[in-house]
């Protein structure tokens, strides 16, 4: 079995740190994807119930500072990007697959289960610290955020205190 290659980390950190500094420089923020999603669930709500929308206070505060339609937000093009290349990628080094990877100690059920509870958790947590992990930490720790940095201690603290437990679930 031929063994598969991936773009050497170091370089792939590299393009990383120059992709967000040229966004900082460009559009005056760092890269994040939660604020898309935030776009994403506001234009449902309005489409869905738009008396709740007017009536509730977070989103007539999301309308205050972001004017126009939700979509039109460039981190929801962000993403667009990022799913499109991500397909891409994959298509072109033939590593596109579409099935479900669990190992051999859970059932796929659990796997979906999980993938879906830690899918809700990051969201929250996203929430709760104003920003996903690739905008509160890497673009916090860019500027040098006090807070990016605690951020970024706080993510690989955690993915270590839990990284035993979980790798026991996957091997």
């Amino acid at each position: 079995m031929e063994e598969t290659k991936y773009m050497n980390p170091y370089l792939a950190g590299f393009l990383l740190g120059l992709l967000l500094v040229a966004t900082i420089y460009i559009t005056g923020r760092g890269l994040g994807a939660s604020g898309a999603v935030k776009s994403i669930a506001v234009t449902t709500v309005e489409a869905i119930a738009p008396s709740h929308a007017e009536n509730a206070k977070f989103y007539q505060e999301y309308k205050k500072v972001h004017a126009g339609s939700p979509l039109k937000n460039w981190l929801v093009f962000e993403v667009l990007g990022l799913l499109i290349g991500a397909f891409v990628s994959g298509l072109i080094s033939e590593r596109l697959r579409f099935r479900l990877e669990h190992g051999p100690h859970i059932t796929a059920k659990v796997r979906i289960i999980s993938a879906i509870f830690g899918g809700m958790l990051f969201g929250f947590g996203a929430q709760l610290g104003r920003g996903c992990t690739s905008g509160a930490a890497l673009s916090g720790m860019a500027v040098m955020s006090t807070g990016g940095i605690i951020t970024m201690f706080a993510i690989f603290g955690g993915a270590y205190l839990f990284a035993a437990f979980f790798r026991k679930l996957w091997l």
